[in-house]
């Protein structure tokens, strides 16, 4: 069960690297320096569901990492 267990984290943990990375493609190193504020801009269509994939899977993460330590 914990090997089962250690998998499924390891598969959220790449899925969740690749979300945040496709979240930065085409940013560039502006941002990460404070730069790049200078217009606003909402976020559509695929952003949304991006973003909300990395919310979730930060959750599941999180979960199953506090579950794997107390067992």
């Amino acid at each position: 069960m914990k090997d089962a267990l250690l998998i499924l984290e390891l598969i959220i943990a790449v899925g969740l690297v690749a979300s945040i990375l496709i979240q930065a493609k085409g940013t560039g190193l502006d941002s990460s320096f404070g730069g790049g504020g200078e217009f606003y801009r909402s976020k559509r269509g695929v952003e949304r569901v991006v973003v909300y994939a990395t919310i979730a899977l930060t959750i599941a993460f999180a979960i199953l990492s506090i579950v794997l330590l107390a067992s």
